[in-house]
């Protein structure tokens, strides 16, 4: 394919149906690149295919219609991609965990994510709180805020704008958290909180050891997706915070093994 030569729009739907046969779910970022196309045209394509019945949308992506509801997630979508989904779903999540959860002279621990940034504006209203977070977009939005602020450091992502590996780790394993909130791409009760990245596992149960609660907030959309690697089980969360799309029976089973959970309207 190349600027000489663009494909019209079916043959570049079919195309992107190829890709999605094979890789079963993909990122808007990873199509417009494997395209080279804007990501207004992908996601025209995406509704066009979705009306066809032929994907299913998925937060920061699409998946091929009639892959399993249990998906083994091999890659997460950018934060690019991330922020511009379900952003009032997850301003929902945030509101429903600070009032689970937060109250002045805290030391809180966010995760690095979209949904758990929502807690941002919730965090700068308290008073005597100190944030403690690998998420540098977070650091950004509290610069003006009358919080203190601690960054862990660590291996720099560039795709989640966040800090992972041992340096991040070694910070949170020195400082006492009275609250951990948690994000996943991936959670379910089978296989807990999970993700396809192994540098993130030992920042996120690191952050989780050094609090009193740990809180995952994390989208319906997420759940009975996997990674290959293990964060925690359900079970050694304080609270699960999602939104009111989760299917009854799994909101049901969750509760049925002791879990914590609450969910956003």
């Amino acid at each position: 394919m190349t600027e000489e030569t663009p494909l019209i729009p079916d043959q570049r739907r079919e195309l992107l149906l190829r890709h999605l046969q094979r890789e079963r779910v993909l990122s808007v970022h990873q199509l417009t690149d494997l395209l080279e196309v804007s990501h207004m045209t992908v996601r025209r394509d995406i509704a066009s295919l979705e009306r066809e019945g032929r994907v299913v949308p998925v937060p920061g992506g699409v998946r091929i219609a009639g892959a399993p509801h249990r998906q083994h997630l091999q890659a997460e979508a950018s934060r690019q991609d991330k922020a511009t989904v379900e952003p009032a779903a997850k301003a929902a999540m945030a509101a429903r965990a600070a009032a689970e959860v937060l109250s002045s002279g805290m030391t809180v621990y966010l995760d690095a994510g979209t949904t758990i940034a929502q807690l941002v504006p919730h965090l700068a209203q308290l008073g005597g709180t100190t944030v403690v977070t690998n998420d540098f977009a977070v650091v950004d939005d509290l610069l003006e805020a009358d919080l203190e602020v601690i960054h862990v450091g660590g291996a720099v992502d560039k795709q989640n704008r966040s800090s992972v590996g041992p340096l991040a780790t070694a910070v949170l394993e020195r400082i006492t958290l009275d609250v951990a909130f948690i994000s996943s791409s991936s959670w379910d009760l089978r296989r807990g909180v999970t993700t396809p990245y192994p540098d993130k596992v030992a920042v996120k149960q690191a952050a989780m050891a050094s609090a009193t609660e740990s809180v995952l907030v994390a989208g319906s959309s997420k759940y009975g997706k996997y990674g290959m690697y293990r964060v925690c089980d359900l079970t050694g969360l304080s609270l699960v915070v999602t939104d009111a799309a989760l299917a009854e029976p799994d909101a049901a089973a969750i509760r049925a093994a002791g879990v914590g959970l609450a969910l956003a309207e």
